[in-house]
């Protein structure tokens, strides 16, 4: 009997809701089965398009929903009872899930119908992809709602999709991947048991809707026994700790996207490859094979990427399953001493890191200590040292450099999407006409029944559904919520962090000791990270490595506006700033900061800028005043620190 395939997915959104609607439908018709919802930076952070922080960042690298109207018009013609949706949300999840239901109950489909996944991991968020809003006690809590409610409910619904995918992309190992995201799940099963909100009778069967979300590198063997390992483990944990006798609720049910780190702007072509190896990783092996595939498209270290480019990766899924004898067969690496092997290996090592997180008191506790943002970024640091020393192989980056143009970037587009700046004010032209058009004193009793029940703690859910309905923003239920709750900002992780030793930095440091001596005071680096954008790991590489050479580092973590990265550097004195932005909107942010540079006469002052940013747009950043820019081809992190101090030192010797 031939296996049925598993869900093929392409991760999508961007611009607006409508736009994202008619790529849905398009992909659907391609032989895609099953949506997964990329939203924007400000409605996974909880603002409105029009809000200060989401200045540059609306549409950008995904679908800013804004209330039920745009939810209604992301699903326009789209069955929801029998699609399954899953939506990459996480401090805004119960938001987002409240919308979805209060869209499909509008439009007549019952919420117990519908099948879907929230991603709502706000775990991963503190370590790697920055998307947080409040602390992590009451973001457990929330956590914890959503998989009650859904628990009642929503019995096809999967609460919570514990994504390691990102720990991954911060750096983490296999054994840091798996460590920190099933720590991540007993925290959230802890909570849920300890809340009480769900008989103890029906626990076995909540559990069993916790799913997650892995990546897969290029290791491909090593990934698919770390697959194993999960599944085992998981098993084991689900069994020991929390008693559920039936295997078909312990069963390790996990979605997947091949890992976006390793995919180069230098001979982008090479990406095709790479993501059919790391998609074997999760498919070749029957008892550890991945319920849902998503697959990046070969141009997303260049940009966004466009319908075709999201149709091969696609095809690449289809011709895996329908073309080939793979589902014909049982597993294939059972009996394997060579995989067992590394399987036990694996678990072995999982196992000693989640006793050491469970004695600091768990998940959180590793969170708010700053342990395993630490050794996330050490990790990080030392796949780059390796990259750049040769001693790991990049294909096209540090071997093989040799090349042809490649006709697939060469186009008048450059080989990606770009989303038209006029999405940003159509949307706040929108949100605009949805505020006048409701009934504001309905929207205001939908908010204070949604403060008292977070006050009182109560379960968020049925009062967010209801100001759905009422007309809510998103804006506005993350605005109540951090009235009641208060906001976070997690630790960096750079001051603890050990970086590998770097002989490529000798040279740098005795540039910056040298420079340093003829100032007369220490050379000093700000690392900002403006806008919305939580992807923090090329920030604190540059925050690491400038620090281990010899330079004063000023690093506030993420999500910081112009203006405060502007007067911190004004304040602490600094020779040179450099902005990390990744999520598109680098021309608009980085205009604002030389704007302001100006108005405080901090021209003196060098701007760097790194980031995934088109060569038209380095080059315009340039013209404006901008020294230098980074982007995924400047791989050696000793070289950048050794072109800054340069520059540095030219300024410093420019006549006043």
């Amino acid at each position: 009997m031939v296996d049925a395939p598993w869900l093929f997915r392409t991760y999508a959104g961007h611009s607006s809701a409508e736009a994202t609607n008619a790529l849905f439908r398009a992909n659907l018709a391609k032989g895609q089965t099953g949506l997964s919802v990329a939203f924007d930076l400000p409605t996974q952070t909880g603002y409105d398009a029009d809000h200060v922080l989401a200045w540059g960042e609306v549409g950008r690298v995904g679908v800013p929903v804004s209330h039920l109207g745009d939810m209604r018009t992301l699903f326009a013609g789209i069955p929801q009872a029998t699609m399954n949706t899953s939506m990459t949300i996480n401090a805004t999840a119960a938001w987002l899930l409240a919308l979805y239901i209060a869209a499909a109950e509008t439009d007549g489909t019952p919420r117990a119908v519908l099948a879907g996944t929230t991603q709502n991991d706000i775990v991963k968020e503190y370590l790697s992809r920055g998307t947080y809003i409040f602390p992590p006690r009451p973001s457990l809590r929330l956590i914890a709602d959503v998989v009650a409610f859904t628990g009642a409910e929503m019995p096809k619904w999967n609460p919570v999709n514990v994504c390691s995918y990102h720990l991954q992309e911060a750096g983490a190992t296999p054994v840091q991947e798996m460590a920190y995201a099933l720590a991540t799940a007993i925290a959230v099963l802890d909570e849920v048991r300890a809340r009480g909100e769900v008989e103890e009778a029906d626990f076995p069967r909540v559990a069993g809707r916790i799913s997650f979300f892995v990546n897969a590198g290029l290791r491909f063997v090593t990934e698919m026994c770390k697959m194993r390992a999960f599944t085992e483990l998981w098993d084991a944990i689900t069994r020991e700790r929390y008693g559920v006798d039936d295997p078909g609720y312990r069963r390790f049910r996990y979605g997947m996207q091949v890992n976006s780190l390793g995919l180069t702007e230098q001979q982008p072509e090479n990406n095709v490859y790479r993501i059919l190896l790391e998609m074997l990783a999760v498919t070749l092996s029957k008892n550890a094979r991945a319920r849902a595939v998503q697959l990046p498209a070969w141009n997303e270290a260049l940009g966004l990427p466009r319908p075709w480019d999201q149709q091969w990766s696609l095809r690449m899924q289809q011709i895996l399953a329908y073309e080939t004898d793979l589902l014909e067969f049982d597993d294939l690496f059972d009996g394997s001493h060579a995989v067992a092997a590394r399987v036990g290996e694996l678990k072995a090592a999982t196992l000693d890191e989640l006793a050491r997180i469970e004695a600091m008191g768990g998940a959180l506790a590793a969170v708010e200590a700053g342990y395993m943002k630490e050794r996330l970024v050490e990790s990080s640091a030392l796949r780059l040292s390796a990259i750049a020393t040769g001693a790991q192989k990049v294909v096209g980056v540090n071997c093989y450099t040799e090349t042809a143009p490649s006709p697939l970037a060469g186009g008048s587009d450059g080989g990606f999407l770009s989303v038209d700046p006029r999405a940003e004010a159509e949307q706040i032209d929108r949100i605009n006409i949805f505020r006048g058009e409701r009934d504001a004193s309905a929207v205001a009793a939908a908010l204070a029944e949604l403060r008292a029940a977070a006050c009182e703690d109560r379960n968020v859910m049925p009062p967010s559904i209801a100001c759905a309905r009422a007309g809510v923003t998103t804006g506005e239920w993350g605005q109540v919520l951090r009235e009641v709750f208060g906001e976070y900002r997690a630790p960096t992780g750079v001051s603890g962090a050990a970086a590998p030793s770097q002989d490529g930095f000798a040279p740098v440091r005795a540039q910056v000791e040298a420079v340093s001596r003829r100032l007369g005071r220490r050379l000093k680096m700000l690392v900002g990270k403006p806008g919305l954008d939580g992807h923090s790991t090329g920030a604190e590489q540059i925050a690491v490595a400038a620090r281990d050479c010899g330079f004063e580092v000023v690093y506030e973590g993420i999500r910081l506006t112009p203006a405060r990265i502007v007067n911190a550097a004004l304040e602490e004195g600094v020779h040179v700033i450099g902005l990390s932005i990744l999520s598109g909107s680098h021309v608009g942010l980085v205009e604002d900061v030389l704007a302001r540079m100006a108005r405080l006469e901090l021209t003196d002052v060098p701007l760097v800028v790194g980031g995934i940013i088109p060569p038209a747009d380095a080059d315009a950043l340039r013209e404006k005043g901008v020294a230098a820019v980074y982007t995924p081809k400047d791989f050696s992190v000793s070289a950048i620190m050794a072109d800054i101090v340069g520059i540095i030192d030219l300024k410093l010797k420019e006549p006043a």
